[in-house]
């Protein structure tokens, strides 16, 4: 559940990031996928770690 929470935040962070840098649709777009990308890695890190512990 962890992964795909940050994900999503993730995805919106970088979606409003983009917008605030005056991005079209297509930068908007990239910008959400990477950052959910990396939310979603640093959440499995996250749940991987607290599983283990």
């Amino acid at each position: 559940m962890l992964p795909i929470v940050l994900a999503t935040l993730g995805a919106i962070l970088g979606a409003f990031t983009a917008r605030r840098r005056k991005g079209n649709g297509f930068d908007i777009a990239q910008w959400a996928v990477v950052w959910a990308i990396i939310g979603g890695l640093i959440g499995l890190f996250l749940s991987v770690l607290i599983a283990r512990l």
